[in-house]
């Protein structure tokens, strides 16, 4: 097994919160983004010992992996310090479709070009929310960088929205944040099928600011952006599970918004999409359907390691 960097690191429980005005400190990361998919050598990322000990409440994700992805990897990073700078301390997490106020994919109003997509019933998020604001903040960055060509039409437009114009829910499986948000693998249904902005990546070969789902073997999912693998030579000794996976996302164990670390020993399969076609969310067809019948795929470096 080739990587990129082989390097062993423990797992880091830490918990401290470092934020010095969070948003402002997200806003002032305005490097330009270079106007291509980030690119890899087929080879497993793995953090670094600094990466690792990162706070799991952060706004460093765009300064502390932009230099290993340089291109629209760059923008997913910069969107999720934007939207974890929304919440500092996480925010919350919460799903009920039948509450009221409903569910809230995440908590701050969100726009396209200016032009909303939601206004957030409530303060808290949960996964696929979190990693669809990520996609909308990156696309807001870069397209302010690099004009479009082309004008977003109306139908395009609301066919990105993340609620109905009453304010109500969107359903899974209806338009781009339905697909998102649907069970499955919906990076893949909403990214590769609906409106081919994206990329299946073997996973063994992700890199910072790809978008995953997971599939755990006790059942159920989770929608994250993928930061990197780890090894823990401490756990290996003792002869414990000892492959992690560190990824950015909302769920109940954090409160909502952070990085999170996890070990691959439960996770049965996932799907990882890479941005490589920004235009095309001037291009896509709306009414286009989706295959939710797709298989996943199997993480597999650590199993051929030495």
């Amino acid at each position: 097994m080739t990587s990129l960097r082989f390097i062993t690191a423990a797992i880091s429980l830490t918990t401290l919160i470092s934020f010095a005005s969070p948003l402002a400190a997200a806003e002032k990361q305005a490097d330009k983004i270079p106007a291509k998919p980030t690119t890899d050598n087929k080879t497993t990322y793995l953090l670094t010992p600094e990466q690792n000990d990162l706070p799991r409440y952060h706004t460093s994700h765009f300064s502390s992996f932009s230099d290993d992805v340089p291109g629209f990897n760059q923008l997913v990073l910069k969107g999720i310090d934007i939207v974890q700078a929304s919440a500092p301390k996480g925010g919350g997490y919460f799903i009920g479709i039948k509450a009221k106020p409903t569910e809230s994919p995440i908590g701050y109003d969100i726009e396209l070009f200016g032009r909303p997509l939601i206004k957030a019933p409530r303060t808290t998020s949960y996964c696929s929310g979190s990693s669809y604001s990520a996609f909308i903040e990156g696309l807001n960055i870069y397209f302010k960088q690099h004009k479009p060509k082309e004008k977003l039409t109306s139908t395009r437009l609301e066919a990105m929205r993340m609620q109905e114009h009453d304010g109500g829910r969107r359903n899974d499986g209806i338009k781009m944040w339905g697909h998102w948000n649907d069970d499955g693998y919906g990076n893949h249904f909403a990214l590769v099928q609906y409106t081919k902005m994206g990329t299946v990546i073997d996973p063994n070969y992700a890199r910072p600011g790809d978008f995953m789902n997971i599939s755990w073997n006790n059942g159920g999912g989770h929608s994250v952006v993928f930061l990197g693998y780890l090894v823990s030579e401490r756990l290996k000794a003792e002869g414990k599970p000892h492959h992690f996976l560190r990824y950015w996302s909302s769920q109940r164990s954090t409160n909502g918004l952070a990085d999170q670390t996890v070990s691959l020993a439960n996770i049965k399969e996932v799907k990882v999409v890479r941005l490589t076609n920004l235009d095309n969310l001037f291009k896509f067809n709306p009414k286009r359907k989706v295959n939710d019948k797709i298989p996943g795929d199997k993480i597999t470096w650590h199993k051929e390691e030495k």
